[in-house]
């Protein structure tokens, strides 16, 4: 009977003991803001900086793990709308129907700001004239032919760059005439670089940040100065004509958070905010929305050197 009761305590011994491990390790592999996996969706135009992001992100916490994913504006709004993707990496801002929605759903979307890029025109290095007015490009918009461009050529019909340019020309489609499209900002580049006359549509952080099979391509390129609606002067897609906001074509870009918990998502959208984030936004050529701070250390034994 002892001897029963012996073996009845090692038996439920050893289930205590595995139940304890496979809590240990379900607790081990539990998501927090600094550990686990999650899948970003990244704006095609955007998608340089996001690699570098995660690159560092993923270097700092050696466990987590950011799976980026590219796809156009309005392919990743859809998604977000329809749970199909938790964190967002975009260049607008959801709408109150969007924040409505999710309010519906019981989910309060966190959205940062972290930086402003731009889209820039770019044209074949054989045209000369590096110059172009917005009014020029939207009347072209509004079926308006002009013999300074042959043809506007777009990344995607759902893009980020052609909504931008459809709210500013205010017309509901682009003309099928003169007008091109293809899938990435890679395949725009590389086919402007080829076509005399094209006026290339692009997100800017493409340029400022070419992979490495496209800089040869870049060289090929003139990026155009841009005359405002409202202005008399061309400016430049440069970091401090977005910061001075002379630019007329910058525009905000923003992470948009909706796991509803505090996740992977809150950590690496508190990254790119903090200031590791913003010194690679910055030093990507795109202007962070907060200029991360400069500590200097002053050395009073060189100041006494020189006193002597």
């Amino acid at each position: 009977m002892l001897k029963n009761v012996k073996i009845l305590a090692l038996i439920v011994f050893i289930f205590l003991f595995a139940m304890c491990n496979q809590k240990s390790k379900n607790d081990s592999n539990k998501e927090t803001i600094l550990k686990g996996s999650i899948e970003v969706t990244v704006d095609e135009t955007v998608k340089p900086i996001i690699d570098d992001q995660v690159a560092v992100f993923e270097g700092t916490y050696y466990d987590a793990k950011v799976v980026v994913k590219a796809k156009s504006e309005a392919e990743l709004i859809n998604d977000l709308l329809n749970e199909k993707a938790k964190v967002v990496i975009t260049a607008r801002d959801l709408t109150k129907e969007e924040t409505d929605k999710f309010i519906k759903l019981k989910i309060n979307p966190r959205v940062t700001p972290f930086a402003s890029d731009a889209i820039a025109f770019i044209s074949n290095k054989n045209n000369n004239d590096t110059l172009i007015a917005l009014k020029t490009v939207i009347d072209f918009m509004k079926g308006i032919s002009n013999p300074q461009i042959k043809g506007l050529v777009f990344d995607n019909p759902n893009s980020s760059t052609v909504r931008f340019m459809k709210d500013l020309a205010k017309v509901k489609d682009i003309p099928a005439k003169s007008v091109f499209s293809f899938k990435t900002n890679e395949e725009v580049i590389k086919f402007v670089s080829e076509n005399d006359g094209m006026i290339g549509v692009v997100g800017v952080n493409w340029l400022s940040q070419p992979s490495p099979e496209m800089q040869n391509i870049i060289h090929d390129l003139n990026v155009l100065s841009v005359k405002g609606l409202n202005s008399n002067q061309y400016y430049s897609p440069t970091q401090n004509d977005i910061a001075e906001e002379k630019y007329p074509l910058a525009r905000k870009l923003f992470v948009i958070n909706c796991q509803g918990y505090s996740g992977l998502g809150m950590g690496f959208a508190s990254f790119i905010a903090g200031d590791i984030g913003q010194r690679i936004v910055l030093k990507s050529g795109l202007m962070p929305v907060r200029t991360p701070g400069r500590k200097l250390e002053i050395r009073n034994k060189i100041i006494n050197d020189k006193e002597n």
